[in-house]
This record gives structure tokens, C-alpha cells and sequence, in this order.
């Protein structure tokens, strides 16, 4: 009987720290990271729901075009104000317009994933919750801003941080919020063929 073969290598493609501490809680510990460099600028028209699973997408076949003979898992996080995609806050007076925008009312957490297979096949998934912040008084925006969690996460926020103190109601996947979902992570994982528990 021939030898069983290895299974493909797991890659990241994201440079995310919060991705490989979400993927561990999996039992997946050291995956291969590979951070990849796309345009993620939203299309004209573009709905916060779509642009969430083109990203990952493209940052799933961005990797592959490196790493073809692995399985590559890739993801995207956007925040969406009804048809409106809130930008990875860069700056303080970016984040600041996002967090003024977001008191007191719902939105949506829109987390793709995808799951490219060395053999071509792309599985892809959407994680959608809705969250409801508290309305903030301008000193709680400022004591935000000036504890520096919102630099780089989209809407301004993240919610693993102290910003979790401004959800009065989510319903859907924490785990999706922060970036990666992990129930739809792991059956996307589980379907490539990798030994996940």
C-alpha cells in the first residue's frame, strides 16, 4: 500500500495578528503567513456585503499565485452603514467620523472568508452581524481615540478592545467582528481536507 500523502500546507494570508489568535482557538497554531497587498478600494456601487467577498477573494488568489500547491485562507472585515462601507480608519479624524457615525445606531459587520484548495477550488463564506452601539458622548469618542485600538480597523473600532464597552446588542459571530469567523472558518477548513477538530 503506498504511503498516505502529506496534506497541502495551511497558508494566511493575512498578516493579522488577531486572524492567527482566532485560528488557534481551532487547534490551528502555526499556519504559514503570507501577507498579501491587493487594492481594496471599493467599486462604484459596490454594497458593503459584496466588496467583503471579492476582497477575500482576491486576497485568496494573490496568495495562491505564490503558494499554488497550498491551501490558502484569506479573509476581509467591513463595516457597513446601510449601503455605505466605512473606511480602515488611517487617522484620528477618520476614525473619529466613524465612531459619530456609528453612536447610538445599528450597523452591520460583513466577514468573508475564503478558502482556495491547490486543486482550484474556491469555497467561500459570509459572516453578517449586526451590532448596536450605545450613543457616545464626545468624551468617550475622544478617550477612544486617544487610546490608539481603532488605528487600521474598519469602522473605527475593535471590538475586542474597549470598544466592546460600546456594544449594547450583537447578533451574529464575535469572532466574526474581530475578523475571522470561526464556524465558518472551520467548516470552509474542514471541506479543503485539512484535519481540523
Amino acid at each position: 500500500m503506498p504511503p498516505a500523502s502529506e496534506p497541502p500546507a495551511l497558508v494566511l494570508a493575512s498578516a493579522s495578528p488577531r486572524r492567527r489568535e482566532l485560528l488557534a482557538r481551532l487547534g490551528v497554531t502555526a499556519p504559514r503567513i503570507l501577507a498579501t497587498d491587493i487594492d481594496e478600494t471599493p467599486l462604484s456601487g459596490e454594497l458593503p456585503r459584496n466588496h467583503a467577498v471579492r476582497l477575500a477573494a482576491g486576497k485568496a488568489r494573490a496568495a495562491a499565485a505564490l503558494e499554488p500547491e497550498a491551501v490558502i485562507l484569506a479573509g476581509d472585515t467591513v463595516v457597513g452603514v446601510g449601503r455605505r462601507i466605512l473606511p480602515k480608519a488611517e487617522d484620528e479624524a477618520t476614525a473619529r467620523r466613524c465612531l459619530a457615525l456609528l453612536s447610538g445606531r445599528r450597523h452591520r459587520v460583513f466577514s468573508a472568508i475564503a478558502v482556495l484548495s491547490p486543486d482550484g477550488t474556491l469555497r467561500e463564506a459570509l459572516s453578517e452581524t449586526i451590532v448596536r452601539f450605545k450613543r457616545l458622548e464626545p468624551a468617550e469618542i475622544e478617550a477612544y481615540i486617544a487610546g490608539g485600538e481603532w488605528h487600521g480597523k474598519a469602522g473605527g473600532y475593535a471590538i475586542q478592545g474597549s470598544a466592546e464597552g460600546f456594544c449594547a446588542w450583537l447578533a451574529g459571530s464575535h469572532s466574526g467582528v474581530v475578523g475571522l469567523p470561526l464556524y465558518e472558518t472551520r467548516r470552509l477548513l474542514r471541506a479543503a481536507g485539512l484535519a481540523i477538530a
